[in-house]
């Protein structure tokens, strides 16, 4: 089938690979479907919380630290479920901890702590890593202009080669077939056809408001934004990165929704590394990854039409 990539509209429905399965978001609510090992589409709908769709939502450069610490921590919360019913896990002995603490606050412990190293983790590999490996260099740089410039290209190098390095684990491989296919959904869902396997399979896999586009854009905002900190001290430049990022975060995600709205020669020309980055991060689904998406977005679908235009 020839593919139609052009939207008649954009929703501001989105949605997350996770194990077996897709989160979806709507305007008004969040679905999952997993599918489970023996075939069957296991869904959980749910309405969203007021974190999600408060008045903040509506407020620039600030509504993206939001949104994005909230995805960050009902994305984990949906790797957990999906984990739990892709591979219908058998409850074990109980730990220790988990005898005091009780099943519930165990896990609310458990997504806490993955929560958190979802976010340490990148911190530290993509920020704190690039400004000491930058500070090393202070002497020989010795302007700060340069050192920031060198710091930024250090962080961009080391998150290209690690998306580029995940992409080659065959267990993570899976999971971007599905991410592949939450893009399908969305994208057959914008051009206004039928929600079908058919229709979704003829649409393309890369997706303008992806959030790997949105990470490659918080690198090279990074550069610009930390231009202004010049402190030789490495420790002090690294504090200073730390209390900008959610700057960082709320340029970044502004930016990322402005391309995302509009079409036209300076929005192809933005998003266009972030779509070639989308090559790594997602691959062809089959029909049953695409069924599941499918899945996932009806149930998300607003009450009143039009509610979730971009």
């Amino acid at each position: 089938m020839e593919k139609n990539n052009g939207p008649c509209f954009r929703t501001t429905i989105g949605g997350q690979a996770l194990i077996e399965g897709i989160m979806m978001r709507g305007p008004e609510k969040s679905s999952i479907a997993v599918r489970k090992e023996n075939g069957e589409i296991v869904t959980k709908t749910e309405p969203l919380k007021l974190t999600t769709t408060g008045s903040f939502r509506k407020w620039p450069f600030v509504r993206g630290v939001f949104i994005f610490g909230g995805s960050m921590i009902n994305g984990v919360r949906a790797l957990f479920y999906s984990a739990d019913i892709a591979f219908e896990t058998v409850p074990g002995e109980q730990s220790k901890l988990e005898k005091k603490l009780g099943t519930k606050k165990f896990n609310d412990l458990l997504m806490g702590v993955a929560a958190a190293l979802g976010v340490l983790i990148p911190v530290a590999l993509f920020f704190v890593l690039p400004t000491l490996l930058a500070g090393v260099l202070n002497e020989a740089v010795g302007s700060g202009f340069v050192r920031n410039l060198l710091e930024g290209l250090i962080r961009i190098v080391l998150f290209l080669v690690f998306m580029f390095a995940v992409s080659r684990m065959k267990d993570i491989q899976r999971t971007f077939s599905y991410h592949g296919a939450e893009h399908k959904s969305i994208a057959c869902y914008e051009q206004g056809r039928e929600l079908t396997v058919e229709n979704a399979r003829g649409c393309r896999k890369e997706h303008p408001r992806c959030g790997t586009s949105f990470l490659l854009v918080v690198m090279i905002v990074s550069i610009l934004v930390f231009s202004v900190v010049r402190w030789s001290n490495p420790l002090i430049r690294l504090a200073l990165r730390l209390a900008l990022l959610p700057v960082v975060v709320g340029i970044s995600y502004e930016i990322n929704r402005a391309v995302g709205r509009h079409d036209n020669a300076f929005t192809r020309i933005i998003r266009a590394p972030g779509l070639w980055l989308q090559k790594l991060t997602t691959r062809e689904p089959d029909d049953g990854m695409l069924e599941v998406a499918l899945t996932a977005l009806k149930e998300v679908l607003p009450t009143v039409q039009g509610t979730d235009r971009w």
